[in-house]
């Protein structure tokens, strides 16, 4: 079933690993049910690769996670800000999601909830919100951003959807890399089970539902 009318989805990422770590099962069951996805990544974490990688390696893993997921080329758009410094670019952050709202014109847009207290994505929360406050707006979850966390709708999904999003994830070595007890299939699917026995299914990724336009 899906959510009723929409057709066209724009996920706001602070960084190049957020949509995926976020919402990428919810992406892998949209995209299966027709929805047109779009995603915008606002920082390629240049300053925080591990030494001696290539600066580039998270756009590029970005790249591949989006050809795994099935989006083309032109409704992915990757931005150069600098790591935790996005509230230096707060006026440039804005103008960019206004031409994408202007461009796109979705029908929804997931973000980082308004209860994640990284610096980063509480600027791409807050500029989100100025940007696309006619639009239907839902936070996505990354639990070791939060002190808490509002569980208000919950996407269920398959095996297969969550065999996409670590499929995704999964591109991510220079992230490995770093042994991030988030970036570990374990973690991944424990949190989708634990949302999914919130509703009696396999699997769910729980969000924060800011505002909905029908």
């Amino acid at each position: 079933m899906s959510i009723q009318g929409i057709q066209k989805v724009l996920v706001l990422a602070p960084h190049t690993d957020d949509a995926e770590l976020g919402c990428g099962g919810t992406l892998a069951r949209l995209k299966e049910e027709g929805v047109e996805i779009f995603v915008a990544a606002f920082s390629t974490a240049r300053a925080s690769v591990p030494e001696g990688s290539d600066p580039n390696v998270l756009r590029k893993e970005f790249i591949k996670s989006m050809k795994i997921l099935g989006v083309p080329e032109d409704h992915y758009f990757i931005y150069d800000y600098q790591v935790r410094k996005l509230n230096y670019s707060r006026q440039e952050v804005l103008e960019e999601m206004i031409r994408l709202r202007n461009e796109i014109q979705p029908d929804m847009v997931l973000l980082p909830s308004g209860n994640d207290l990284h610096q980063d994505h509480e600027v791409v929360h807050n500029e989100g919100l100025r940007a696309f406050k006619g639009n239907s707006i839902w936070g996505y979850e990354l639990p070791w951003n939060h002190v808490t966390f509002n569980t208000q709708a919950f996407v269920t999904l398959e095996k297969k959807h969550m065999e996409k999003k670590w499929e995704m994830m999964a591109i991510y070595e220079s992230q490995f890399k770093k042994q991030r007890d988030y970036f570990t299939k374990e973690f991944i699917y424990g949190l989708a089970k634990v949302r999914g026995v919130q509703v009696s299914a396999d699997y769910a990724e729980s969000f924060e539902v800011i505002r909905i336009k029908w």
